[in-house]
């Protein structure tokens, strides 16, 4: 499976479908080698039926404002990149409104697959 980006732009942004019990909407996520685990606003899961504040099971993470715990959400299905996860852990998270995106795609959604990130040719290429 291959996808593009564009090569010469800052971030890798693509968009992410989260499916909720309310319903899904796409995000639009920053491809994040450097996150451990995929985050998305708060806002976001909380307009497809997610309630972030009442989950007890939290992530400490570290930021750039420092350590902080998120609430580690499991949402129905995530696709991304022509992948589905199905029953995937996502941290409640807000992002400042300067980053321009509404989550990040962390390791954790790039696990268990052979990817490959041609810069010249704005490919991504998993196998």
């Amino acid at each position: 499976m291959t996808t593009s980006f564009r090569s010469k732009q800052g971030l890798i942004v693509i968009p992410a479908e989260l499916f909720g019990v309310s319903g899904s909407t796409i995000l639009r996520m920053a491809l994040d080698k450097g996150a451990t685990y995929t985050t998305a606003s708060v806002e976001m899961l909380a307009a497809i039926g997610y309630q972030p504040d009442l989950v007890k099971n939290r992530i400490q993470i570290i930021t750039g404002s420092g350590l902080i715990s998120a609430p580690r959400v499991i949402i129905q299905q995530v696709d991304a990149l022509s992948q589905t996860r199905l029953s995937f852990p996502v941290l409640a998270y807000t992002l400042p409104k300067s980053a321009g995106v509404d989550g990040l795609l962390g390791l954790d959604f790039l696990r268990h697959r052979t990817v490959t990130f041609d810069f010249r040719t704005g490919r991504i290429i998993f196998i």
